[in-house]
């Protein structure tokens, strides 16, 4: 899944798109999704993650050693 963010989970989501005619099609929501390159001093590498605006709000706050924590605690190679 490429529109995915790997801290939050977030994945598209899925509706209709409804015209002035009121005519439905089907459409698709993704989050907004954005690759960042983190430097994980525990390690002593860089790590790139794919996160959503949300998720890279939630590095800013919590830190990256414990997002990281976070992402392989959900089972996700990092």
């Amino acid at each position: 899944m490429s529109a995915h963010c790997q801290l939050t989970g977030r994945a598209p989501g899925f509706g209709n798109a409804v015209s002035h005619s009121h005519r439905r099609t089907p459409r698709r929501f993704d989050p907004n999704i954005q690759r960042k390159r983190y430097w994980l001093p525990s390690e002593g590498r860089h790590i790139r993650l794919t996160l959503s605006a949300s998720g890279l709000k939630t590095v800013d706050i919590i830190g990256i050693e414990a997002a990281v924590a976070r992402i392989r605690a959900r089972g996700e190679k990092v």
